[in-house]
């Protein structure tokens, strides 16, 4: 009988020490996708296959040649020649391999991805269709999106259906897909027209404007939902109604919601990503093409006049026992329609610098300069965020991120407080202070990690005319001073 019992009791513990692993291989899967739905998964592209083929933007140019124009001068034509985008992805695709880097291809180049054209990175032995990145007719043959079906039922990883045209009995018929209703002659017989309500909501932009971990699902970056959640979205401005506009017109809309006629669009889609612009500029420089150089510098000063016209600074004393203790300063984002910074924010780089003299010019506290190498110090009062992988230790590559262990990003028409001690030396009369907001689009080791990873036929020197990777550019959002008696006044 006892060993009996015994026997039992040794059953019953072991059991025990089985328990949880038995119940992990039976955990249900929070974040489950359909193979065959999403064929090209992790992107969650869709492609409504026929014969009809994606049509080049240099064909769209004969009778669009102003929208043309506009895109050839946007970020959405080099997602794909990008070669920040491409170090990132040389970098996944040699960590993880294709089947994951896919992902992010799906949304730089979707025709690429669909037709199988693109196996990894690299610009090589593509089609122009391909390399055009995110072309005119891929906006345009959007018919459909798939945004509650997904593994997080949200938009994310390009969840959009291309459908670029159909079979008929009479042969193939291109379709594309726009805001209004077309007009008779629209189309002129290359293609048909169709009015399309989804080309005047932001959940098309929503397709590849959340970005999640391939597996964990994770939203490494989520412009679409800080929009959604936010004020602009309640008061109907939308995303095309801020970077498919000038300056003028997206000021007006920041400020005062109202949204812009029918005349005031256009195919700029004007963000932050100056260092894009930057770069396209520089070749198309080595290139000689004078035309394109100008537009990719215009660009960039559109860029940024946005950051600059995104933000506010405020400078509040603080006094204690009626001597000068602080400096709150306020952060306020003031006209971005998302968060501030958005996009991948543990790898965006939105900074104070802080300066404050006494009266003699004497140095009393300096935090947030950069060297002369682009480095900034580890003091700095950051606005971004910072990635952890599942061991819950910092990551910064997107395939590792799992979750952030600090999300600090200023939401719309929201601010941040930032107080700075001051060590006043006896018989100070007065205090000056300046304060910087400045932005830049990675950490410099960051870029040049990215820039040295770029695929082997992407010659920088060739294609950009750069021996060594530069010092990023960094703008100068917004300053503030004033100044300040160290005695409060009675």
């Amino acid at each position: 009988m006892k060993r009996f019992c015994f026997t039992v009791m040794l059953c019953l513990f072991a059991a025990a020490l089985a328990g949880p692993a038995a119940a992990d291989t039976q955990r249900p899967k929070v974040f489950d996708y359909d193979p065959e739905f999403y064929p090209y998964y992790p992107s969650l592209l869709k492609w409504n296959k026929s014969r009809a083929e994606f049509t080049e933007p240099e064909v769209c140019a004969g009778c669009h040649p102003q929208q043309y124009e506009e895109w050839t001068g946007s970020v959405h034509s080099l997602a794909f020649h990008d070669p920040i985008y491409q170090g990132e992805l040389n970098l996944g695709f040699k960590a993880v391999g294709h089947e994951v880097t896919r992902q992010c291809e799906g949304c730089h180049s979707p025709a690429g991805v669909v037709t199988g054209e693109i196996k990894g990175p690299g610009l090589k032995g593509l089609s122009r269709m391909a390399l055009a990145g995110v072309s005119c007719d891929i906006c345009h043959s959007v018919s459909g999106t798939t945004h509650w079906q997904t593994p997080s039922h949200e938009p994310e990883n390009g969840s959009m259906i291309l459908t670029p045209g159909i079979d008929t009995v009479d042969g193939v018929q291109l379709i594309k897909r726009g805001p209004f209703p077309p007009s008779e002659e629209c189309g002129m017989g290359f293609h048909a027209c169709v009015e399309s309500p989804l080309h005047l909501r932001s959940e098309l932009c929503a397709s590849c404007h959340q970005v999640y971990h391939y597996d964990r699902h994770f939203p490494l970056e989520s412009t679409y939902l800080e929009w959604k959640h936010g004020p602009y979205a309640q008061e109907g401005i939308l995303c095309q109604d801020c970077h498919m506009v000038d300056t003028f017109t997206f000021l007006r809309s920041a400020d005062t919601f109202e949204k812009p006629v029918r005349s005031e669009y256009h195919h700029y889609f004007i963000a932050a990503n100056y260092l894009l612009y930057y770069l396209g500029q520089a070749a198309a420089e080595k290139a000689g093409d004078k035309d394109l150089a100008e537009l990719y510098e215009e660009r960039y000063k559109m860029a940024v006049e946005r950051l600059k016209a995104a933000a506010e600074l405020e400078i509040i004393p603080v006094y204690r026992d009626d001597r000068l203790a602080e400096m709150q300063v306020r952060v306020k984002n003031r006209r971005a329609g998302h968060n501030l910074p958005t996009s991948l924010t543990n790898v965006r780089q939105m900074w104070l610098e802080f300066i404050a003299l006494d009266e003699t010019g004497r140095v009393l506290a300096h935090s947030g300069a950069i060297d002369g190498q682009g480095h900034l110090p580890a003091d700095a009062r950051q606005f971004n965020s910072e990635g952890m992988g599942e061991n819950f230790h910092f990551a910064i590559d997107p395939w590792v991120v799992t979750a952030f262990s600090r999300h600090d990003t200023i939401p719309p028409r929201g601010y941040k407080d930032v107080h700075y001690g001051l060590q006043l030396p006896e018989g100070a009369q007065e205090v000056t202070v300046e304060v910087k907001l400045r932005y830049r689009q990675a950490d410099q080791k960051v870029g040049e990690k990215l820039l040295g990873s770029v695929p082997a036929d992407m010659d920088l020197e060739e294609i950009y005319g750069l021996t060594s990777v530069p010092v990023l550019p960094v703008v100068n959002m917004v300053s503030a001073q004033g100044r300040w008696p160290v005695r409060k006044a009675p």
